[in-house]
């Protein structure tokens, strides 16, 4: 079985993006591969960790991606600020006599943005709407990179690593089961610290905001990576929970035409036409086929212009996701504007500190949590979704009541589809099917 096909069996996915199936990523021929360990969003501890304490499987791994895909070059992108994972590094690469350097960064937001991400290390920029193929680049992040090297010694994904922090007792960095309940991993942070709260899915900036109800039914799936509680009255809540009928409305009146969004918007700022003031001063008076709309198509939902540029509080990234929608509803796809991309010569100077950005978002507290020693969670039930990737849902291939062993593969993606495999987290019995599969535990289920 060839390295492609290993990773196919694994089911191994993007760990820190939008979950995309990593053997179709890796079936390219490029210049250059790039791993991010820049953890793009504030707080988070994850791949710091994993740079630091699983070192040398991740330089295996990186050097086997880079021979499959032929790449001239490999990266390991990184914050410079990351001072104890930099000495780690550099001495496992010396070595082994890696080829792999490290592109260090400033602590900047988004730098973890894949397109932002190949413009740093390379110069060279991706087309709007495009994809980093097209830069002749390959990137991926340190969560997978460590997937694939287990993948190697045949060991699929089962297990995810997620940093709980904010307002919980005890932080920690948790290595769990795939399909672990969230509010298990916040009770094993000691619970949360104040009453009513709401947990964040991810980092501040683009995770999901889920309520006491949410918590109750969302589980950890591959692309999970953080678990940030906080009060349900804190800044970021209140305004990604504003409906949007109220957001549009306030888009009509408010929006004064400061250009804010647009001059600090990362991928105006590379060079796409991305415009989000146009879209704003638009969105009173022209109809959803006009085309300033279509450059909503190319937004990242980074959530600068929402959270950190607009004046006035409005949301140009919501006005974007709905505009996205409405325009994929209509089946219109990006048309894009003719003419060389050329980066704006000011970017530099208009990159977001990440502690300006954190104080922006009333996080300061939460700076300085330490989550201490990796701690492994036993738990004695998962329900384990069988779509957390892009792409169709996997296929059942076991039925209510078998036995099943940890890796096990229980979902497979169907053939000329894109998808991945899903595979048991915990040893136990199959307990319900639907889409998601539900394991009880062997002691539960003697018990």
């Amino acid at each position: 079985m060839d390295l492609l096909e290993k990773i196919k069996h694994a089911g191994i996915v993007g760990a820190g993006g939008a979950g995309f199936p990593t053997h179709v990523k890796m079936k390219s021929q490029v210049e250059i591969l790039i791993i991010n360990g820049a953890e793009c969003e504030p707080l988070l501890k994850t791949d710091q960790y994993l740079m630091r304490e699983r070192t040398e499987e991740l330089v295996q791994a990186i050097e086997m991606v880079q021979r499959e895909i032929g790449a001239e070059k490999a990266f390991l992108a990184l914050k410079k600020k990351y001072g104890k994972e930099i000495e780690v590094l550099n001495k496992t690469l010396k070595n082994r006599g890696s080829r792999i350097a490290l592109f260090l960064m400033d602590n900047f937001f988004p730098a973890g943005d894949e397109q932002v991400l190949v413009y740093e290390v390379t110069g060279r920029t991706v087309p709007p709407g495009g994809i980093p193929l097209q830069a002749q680049v390959v990137v991926s992040n340190v969560g997978t990179m460590v997937n694939i090297y287990e993948a190697v010694q045949g060991k699929p994904v089962t297990d995810k690593y997620v940093t709980v922090l904010g307002e919980v007792k005890q932080p920690k960095l948790l290595k769990v089961p795939i399909g672990t309940p969230v509010k298990k991993c916040i009770e094993a942070a000691g619970g949360a610290a104040i009453e009513g709260f709401c947990a964040i899915m991810g980092g501040p900036m683009m995770g999901q905001i889920m309520d006491d109800f949410d918590i109750g039914n969302q589980v950890i799936k591959k692309t999970d990576g953080a678990i940030i509680v906080v009060p349900k009255d804190q800044y970021i809540v209140k305004r990604k929970r504003t409906p949007m009928t109220h957001i549009i409305n306030q888009s009509k009146s408010a929006c004064i035409q400061c250009r804010f969004c647009t001059d600090l918007c990362p991928r105006y700022l590379i060079g796409h036409p991305l415009r989000p003031h146009k879209i704003m001063g638009a969105i009173a008076t022209k109809s959803i086929e006009d085309e300033v709309f279509n450059q909503a198509l190319i937004c990242c939902d980074c959530g600068i212009c929402e959270l950190y540029a607009c004046p006035m509080g409005l949301s140009p990234r919501l006005v974007n996701g709905y505009i996205k929608g409405e325009l994929r509803k209509k089946g219109i796809a990006y048309q894009g504007e003719k003419g060389a991309v050329v980066p704006n010569e000011t970017r530099e100077y208009r990159k977001i500190p990440v502690n300006r950005l954190i104080a922006r978002l009333g996080l300061e507290k939460y700076t300085h949590q330490k989550v201490g020693e990796l701690e492994e969670l036993q738990v004695k039930q998962v329900t384990i979704p069988l779509q957390q990737h892009i792409g169709a849902a996997a296929v059942p291939v076991v039925s209510v009541g078998d036995p099943v062993e940890k890796g096990q593969c229980i979902g497979i993606v169907e053939e000329g589809k894109l998808g991945a495999n899903v595979h048991a987290s915990i040893r136990g019995r199959i307990a319900a099917i639907g889409p998601s599969i539900e394991i009880i535990g062997e002691q539960e289920v003697m018990e």
